[in-house]
């Protein structure tokens, strides 16, 4: 593991060079080592990054921008730590290029619920250097994606996005808005439900494996 600007934690590919990379984005109050528990699972020639998040919480924990749970959704989240964050992510992404024997023309993000919102906001703010996004248990904040980012060629984008039915913390309503805005983007997506609450299910996890073999 390398000393760059975004701690992390990796798992080398099979592939000794080029290989396809998966960088994972944890949910609110998590750590890198969390979505990491699923890196066994997966293709063996994906090099796995996991990244922590840059805001430490108090006693523990990490976010990628501040929440506050008692407002309504306008109020709901620091837009402009989240733009940071966003833009902070997109320069790891540079950084790991240099740094390790990756594809940059092959990198999917994987992210869970804040990490998730994060995912869609630098993929279709920075399409360039993504190609597939893995989208769990989140929504498409337009509010912090850039400005002009319908103009952006979106079209080798591909994204995964899922969500649980009964999930008490990121309403199902926010995520069924997703179909709708990545159609007008003429984005290539499936969209999955699950009868679960905020989290991933045992089927939602074959079902996510089976695309990213198909995509990478």
């Amino acid at each position: 593991m390398k000393n760059l600007s975004l701690h992390h934690l990796i798992r080398p590919s099979t592939l000794k060079e080029n290989a396809p990379v998966l960088i994972m984005l944890h949910g609110y109050g998590s750590d890198e080592s969390d979505l990491f528990s699923f890196a066994s699972e997966l293709p063996e020639e994906l090099f796995i990054i996991s990244v922590r998040a840059p805001y430490k919480m108090q006693p523990n924990g990490n976010a990628w921008y501040a929440i506050n749970f008692d407002a309504d959704q306008k109020k709901w989240s620091d837009d402009e730590q989240a733009k940071e964050s966003r833009d902070k992510i997109s320069n790891f992404i540079d950084e790991v290029v240099e740094a390790y024997p990756i594809n940059k023309n092959n990198i999917t993000l994987l992210g869970f619920s804040q990490g998730t919102i994060l995912s869609y906001a630098v993929a279709l703010s920075y399409p360039e250097k993504i190609r597939n996004v893995v989208a769990l248990s989140g929504y498409i904040n337009l509010d912090i994606i850039k400005d002009n980012f319908k103009s952006n060629n979106l079209s080798k984008l591909n994204f995964y996005c899922s969500h649980g039915s009964v999930d008490q913390v990121i309403p199902v309503d926010w995520a069924r808005r997703t179909p709708e805005i990545l159609k007008k983007l003429n984005v290539d997506y499936i969209y999955e439900e699950f009868p679960v609450g905020h989290g991933v299910a045992p089927q939602n996890f074959f079902s996510l494996k089976a695309w990213l073999k198909n995509k990478v």
